[in-house]
Order: structure tokens, then C-alpha cells, then sequence
């Protein structure tokens, strides 16, 4: 039987919680008017000694004129606002200046009261007064909050939302969120001061300067960006707002992505490490995609990796006459071609080689009759080629050489490098490869124009790609999955970043900018400390960060030391006052490479690799570069 009246008295609990939010409102208010006018009333029973309902009606009135006085002081105070599952222990300092000054307020009116002879009320009954409102508004609510909590899982797995951005779309979010379980919203934050304190969709506006208050208050454990138009300058200023205070923040996708204008709660997504680079947008030149792709047959080597995958999803949108995936990793290979395979009237060749073999390189680029051809194909990862260097060796620059004369062989028409700013004078095994790399297509290109050819060979130089396969990106999502430490190998280290996206477009326009010989440089943007990339993954995730100055924050950043050949920051240019603009904003044009040396040291390098000589492969590979 007791379980019983527990189960129901649960049920009963869950059932108040549940109720719309003005219904909640109605029933406090009327529980602290019955509480107030018994207080009162308790007051003047325990002055007089005469537990008695009130024997005349100007007793009656001045008990009812206590709640008529205290609720609006309650409600201007905030006592209706909070969420009293969430309330902070701090409240009931709040509840103690409302009652008192409820009961000052009220004393006054007595005060007048008496000076016209109406009625005269003991001293000690405002004491009494104010002792026993304070007991019972305070208590209350303490009892409450504990059966809230005690009332198991479906009030506990309500969440607590702030929506930023009172407009017409965080007002359709709103309501699309009512309709879910689950979701309790807090309030809105807007940037407009005429919006402020102010109810949009029946949810209370406050200014952004609230936001810290407004997570002590009502216990928010998540931020919703509800601007869609928003600028990446201000993006930035509100991240960095919500940042640190252990809130999760999502936001909607940009206008053009959502569907009939209506909001899906499905349709809000993390916040994006790539939305913290404040990176100006350039629309990409339309003619510059079309005339480089449409109706072309097109080979991309390492087709599964990050690069590879991101140019083949663009290429695919722009009606080549034939894509080749050209890639040594099997199960990468199965993925992009089974993503492309939904592509509609997309012609798919999906070639399983590596670029170390020609004749595979041969065959493929013959039978499918290769006009362009995109080389993503590489070791990457500084560490392990600078571990396994022969094998970098025999990948990058081997397998360059073998794709490059190839496509010269072949006829194919236009040749796109991918390179990298660890090729700017590099001081590990993989950033040497890439020099070499760009000094193979220079010489390609000059045995073209020898031949008095029209074929095209380019290289594409720029930095990392936020999420690329064995990026630091991935590494720190992974271990903020695993709540830390973030391991980072120096806390001066800088990086330049852009999106995937953003560098597939740029490569494919800068391909068709080309005039033979040259080397494109991406514009990256000013270098991102690696550190604070950390600091804001963390607190992207809604954690804080553990270090001296906050000891009790969840996750820490633990400096590992630099590895062999990383360098602190890295360089785009040779020579920036050689640097050329071209009609694309973010391509710039560098200084042509000398390759001079590539037919006096090849051979060298070819021995050492048969010889399996590392420390003369090495020796040979840094000759090269100046």
C-alpha cells in the first residue's frame, strides 16, 4: 500500500511538471497568496493567544491585503521566473529581500492605516509576520525542488535550452522544440535591445549581458544559435560568450539548407571548429568549375582520402563525362564509390592501384582516355613518413614522377598537384617529398612546352584541412570523447587552416588558371595557435578546461613536447615578394621553380631506394631543396 501512494504521488509530481508553463506560474501564485494571508493570520493568533478566524472585517481585509501587496513584489523580484527544479541554494537570499520587503511594504500601508484611525496592529505581528512568510516561501520551494528531483527519469531527462535569437526563426524553433519531449526553454538571448524583457512565442527575451546569470539560474545545459543569416565576426563573439561555462552550443544550418521554411528539430547541428576560423566567404568563379570539369573525363588519384573524396563530391555536381577513382586503400575506395554511386547520370570507373605502379597508371589513364588529372595521392602523416622515410619516399616523389609522365605521355591536358605548406623549406621527410613533388611538375611542364605542347602542369600549395584522416582535428574530438587530456607538442605551435570544401573549390578553379609551370598558393588566412584550437574544441563540446587557473574544469591540455621534424609554424611562400594575384582572390601565383637538379639527383635517389639506404636518401632528398 505505501508503495502505492508513492507511485501516485509521483505520478502526481510528473504530471505538475509537465504542465505548461503559465499554468506552473498560476498555481505558485495562488499558493503564496494562501500561504501569505495564513502567515498574516498565524501572526495575530499567536499575538493574541486565540487560534479564531477573523472576527471582524477590517481584520479581514488587512489579512487580505498582505498578498495583494507581496505577489507583484514577487514577481518583480523574479520568484515566478525561476525554474524551481534548477533553483540555485543562492535563490532563497532572493525569497528573504521579496518577503521583507513585502512585509516593509505592507507595514507602511498599516502605518497609514493608523494615522487615519481605521485600525491599529500590534508590533510584534510584523515580526511574527515576516518570520513565518519567510519559513513558508522559502521551504516551499526547497520541498518542491526536492520532489522534482525524487520524481525519477521524466522530469530529470528535460533539458534546459536557451535559444539565441528572438526573430522569426528562433520563434518557429521554439515551437517545433514544444512538440518534442524532452526540451524545456528557458528563455531567448537577442543582440536587440528593443526585444529585451519582452515574451516572443510566450518565452521571456533577455539581453546577452544575462547569459552568465541566466545558466546559474535556470541550471542551462544547452545554447541553440538560432540566426541563420548571422556573421562569422559575430559567430565568433558569441561562441566565445557561451564558451566556459560547461554549455553545449548548436546551431540551425544556413538558410538555403532548410527545407519548405519550416525548422526541424533535426536539423540543428554542432557548431563547427571550421565556424571559429572567421574566414571571408569568395562565391567560387562559376566559369572557372564549369570550363574545367563539364563534359571532361577526370582521374583523381587517392580518391578515398580527405582531399581526394572532397574534389570527387564536387566534381560529381558539375557533369564530368567520366570520373576515375584512382586509390590503393580498398575499403576507402568501396566508400567513395558507393557514396558517388547515388549520383545521377554520373559515369564512375573506380581503379584499385597504387601510384608506384605505371602500368596500372597506364592503363587506366589510356582506356578511360584521362583529360584532367587531380594528383591527391600521398603520405601525409609527418610523423610516420618521417619513421618509414623510403617508403614516403618511394610514394611521394616515385609515385609523383610515375603520375606526372604519365599524364605527359598520355596527352592528358590539364595536371593538378597537391601540395602542401610543409614544402616550404622543410625539415621533415614528408614536407622534402612535396618539394620534390612540385619540382617533378615543373620539369613535366617544361618537357611540354619543349614539345610545343598545350598541356597544362600545376601544383596547389596550401595548409591544413580542418578533419582530414590524421589531422589533429579528429585527434582532439576523439579525445574529448574519452573527456581527455588533449595532447599538444607545443604550446607556440601554429597551424594554417580552411575547410575541405573551401580547398576542393579553390584547387579546382586554380587548375584551370593555369598557364604551365606554376604554383598556386591558397590564401589561408592569419595562422591559428594550435592551443587555442584545443581550448575551443573543449568548450565547443560543453565542457571547461582544466588547467592552473581552474582546477575543477573537466578536460586538460597536456604539452607531449615537439616530434621529430615538426616545425613550431609553417610558410606558404619562398619568396613573398615574388607572389602574383590572379582573377581569383584567394589564389595567389608564385615564382616559377627551378628543376635543374631533379635530372643529376633522380638517379641518386633511385639507388638509394634499391640500396634501401635511408641516411643517403635522406642526404640526397635535402639536396634538392633550397
Amino acid at each position: 500500500m505505501p508503495r502505492r501512494h508513492l507511485s501516485m504521488g509521483t505520478t502526481l509530481v510528473n504530471r505538475i511538471g509537465n504542465l505548461p508553463r503559465i499554468w506552473k506560474r498560476v498555481i505558485i501564485i495562488t499558493f503564496d497568496v494562501v500561504a501569505l494571508s495564513f502567515a498574516l493570520w498565524a501572526s495575530f493568533s499567536l499575538r493574541f493567544g486565540a487560534w479564531a478566524p477573523p472576527d471582524r472585517g477590517s481584520q479581514f481585509f488587512v489579512i487580505a491585503l498582505a498578498p495583494l501587496v507581496a505577489v507583484p513584489i514577487f514577481v518583480r523580484l523574479g520568484l515566478y521566473r525561476a525554474v524551481i527544479r534548477y533553483l540555485p541554494e543562492r535563490a532563497l537570499w532572493t525569497i528573504l529581500q521579496a518577503t521583507t520587503l513585502a512585509v516593509l511594504s505592507w507595514l507602511f500601508l498599516m502605518f497609514l492605516s493608523a494615522m487615519t484611525g481605521y485600525m491599529t496592529i500590534p508590533r510584534s505581528v510584523p515580526i511574527l509576520y515576516w518570520a513565518i512568510a519567510t519559513l513558508i516561501i522559502g521551504s516551499s520551494r526547497l520541498v518542491v525542488k526536492k520532489l522534482l528531483w525524487s520524481a525519477g527519469p521524466v522530469l530529470a531527462k528535460n533539458r534546459q535550452l536557451l535559444v539565441y535569437g528572438a526573430g522569426q526563426s528562433g520563434a518557429q524553433l521554439v515551437d517545433a522544440l514544444r512538440r518534442h519531449p524532452g526540451e524545456r526553454i528557458v528563455g531567448f538571448i537577442d543582440d536587440n535591445p528593443g526585444l529585451h524583457g519582452r515574451d516572443v512565442a510566450g518565452v521571456r527575451v533577455f539581453s546577452p549581458t544575462h547569459f552568465e546569470w541566466l545558466v546559474d539560474q535556470y541550471g542551462v545545459e544547452e545554447v541553440i544559435l538560432s540566426i541563420p543569416t548571422l556573421s562569422p565576426e559575430r559567430k565568433k563573439e558569441i561562441i566565445a560568450m557561451v564558451a566556459g561555462h560547461g554549455v553545449k552550443l548548436r546551431t540551425l544550418p544556413p538558410i538555403s539548407e532548410l527545407v519548405s521554411g519550416k525548422y526541424l528539430v533535426s536539423q540543428i547541428r554542432e557548431i563547427e571548429i571550421d565556424e571559429l576560423l572567421g574566414r571571408s566567404s569568395v562565391p567560387p568563379d562559376l566559369d572557372l568549375v564549369r570550363s574545367m570539369i563539364e563534359g571532361r573525363s577526370i582521374m583523381v588519384t587517392g580518391a578515398g582520402g580527405s582531399i581526394g573524396s572532397e574534389l570527387c563530391r564536387l566534381i560529381s555536381k558539375w557533369h564530368p563525362q567520366r570520373l576515375v577513382l584512382f586509390e590503393s586503400n580498398e575499403f576507402a575506395l568501396y566508400n567513395i564509390d558507393r557514396e558517388l554511386a547515388g549520383v545521377s547520370g554520373l559515369s564512375v570507373a573506380s581503379i584499385l592501384g597504387s601510384i608506384t605502379d605505371r602500368r596500372s597508371l597506364e592503363r587506366a589513364m589510356e582506356k578511360f582516355s584521362v583529360q584532367v588529372v587531380f594528383h591527391a595521392a600521398a603520405y601525409k602523416h609527418v610523423p610516420l613518413v618521417e619513421a618509414n622515410s623510403l617508403e614516403g619516399i618511394r610514394n611521394n616523389v616515385l609515385g609523383t614522377q610515375n603520375v606526372a609522365s604519365v599524364a605527359l605521355e598520355q596527352g592528358v591536358e590539364n595536371f593538378v598537384l597537391i601540395s602542401s605548406d610543409k614544402a616550404v623549406r622543410p625539415t621533415n621527410v614528408m614536407g622534402a617529398t612535396k618539394r620534390w613533388a612540385e619540382l617533378i611538375v615543373h620539369q613535366m611542364s617544361a618537357m611540354a612546352t619543349e614539345r610545343q605542347s598545350a598541356q597544362r602542369f600545376s601544383a596547389v600549395r596550401f595548409g591544413n584541412v580542418l578533419g582530414s584522416n590524421g589531422s589533429v582535428v579528429p585527434l582532439f574530438k576523439e579525445q574529448i570523447a574519452h573527456r581527455g587530456p588533449l595532447t599538444l607538442t607545443d604550446p607556440t605551435m601554429t597551424r594554417y587552416f580552411m575547410s575541405i570544401h573551401e580547398a576542393a573549390e579553390l584547387i579546382v578553379q586554380a587548375g584551370q588558371l593555369s598557364e604551365g609551370a606554376d604554383v598556386f598558393l591558397l590564401e589561408m588566412g592569419m595562422p591559428v595557435l594550435i592551443k587555442d584550437l584545443a581550448e575551443n574544441m573543449i568548450r565547443l563540446a560543453g565542457f571547461k578546461l582544466k588547467d592552473a587557473a581552474n582546477p575543477d574544469g573537466d578536460i586538460e591540455i597536456v604539452v607531449t613536447g615537439k616530434r621529430p621534424g615538426e616545425k613550431l609554424y609553417e610558410e606558404l611562400f619562398y619568396d613573398g615578394t615574388n607572389v602574383l594575384q590572379t582573377r581569383h582572390p584567394k589564389i595567389l601565383r608564385a615564382a616559377q621553380s627551378d628543376h635543374s637538379d631533379l635530372d643529376r639527383l633522380m638517379p641518386r635517389l633511385l639507388a638509394t631506394l634499391q640500396s634501401e639506404d635511408e641516411t643517403e636518401a635522406r642526404k640526397v632528398l635535402f639536396e634538392a631543396i633550397r
